[in-house]
């Protein structure tokens, strides 16, 4: 049985308007600094995020796009059909799931991928230079782990798995490329 959690109607509603307030504000500055990073190269932060997912994830459905890339099932599809029609990636049906739509980045993604992320300019980035300050005073950048307890428990632990999927193959990916 869940435990009622008490609160005041004007606590909830301060902190909804703190929350909106607070993410508008850093989605907005996120959204400058990836929209000025990938124009460049024909495409929109949708396509450049299909294209990461399939990337990190090796691979990925339709489903997983749209539920890690929050995007509706169709925008996913939508613009990875884009993708697709561009030669960066490929849709293929698995033979013991028909009913899932696969993607895969082809050579020419995977080349345009990397393209992009040796282009990435941090320095010049928004969002890394308004957390230098938290990074000198502890050492690392901020974690945030109470909102992953948010997000997952808006979002469900099949996104936080997908999520933490993507950070170990960038780690990965970073450590092979350090040898």
């Amino acid at each position: 049985m869940e435990e009622k959690v008490e609160y005041s109607i004007q606590e909830a509603i301060l902190y909804s308007h703190k929350m909106a307030q607070m993410s508008k504000a850093l989605w907005k500055a996120i959204e400058k600094d990836w929209q000025d990073w990938v124009k460049p190269y024909g495409l929109n932060i949708n396509e450049h995020h299909i294209l990461l997912i399939a990337y990190h994830l090796k691979g990925s459905s339709i489903s997983e796009i749209s539920k890690f890339g929050v995007m509706h099932v169709s925008t996913a599809f939508n613009f990875s059909k884009n993708l697709e029609d561009r030669g960066l990636l490929t849709f293929s049906k698995k033979e013991n799931d028909k009913r899932n739509t696969y993607v895969e980045l082809t050579d020419k993604g995977v080349n345009l991928l990397l393209e992009i992320m040796e282009t990435h300019d941090v320095e010049s980035r928004q969002i890394v230079k308004g957390s230098l300050s938290l990074k000198k005073l502890y050492g690392k950048f901020p974690e945030f782990l109470e909102m992953v307890a948010v997000i997952r428990d808006i979002y469900g632990d099949e996104y936080m798995d997908i999520f933490n999927r993507t950070i170990q193959n960038v780690k990965q990916e970073m450590v092979e490329e350090e040898k």
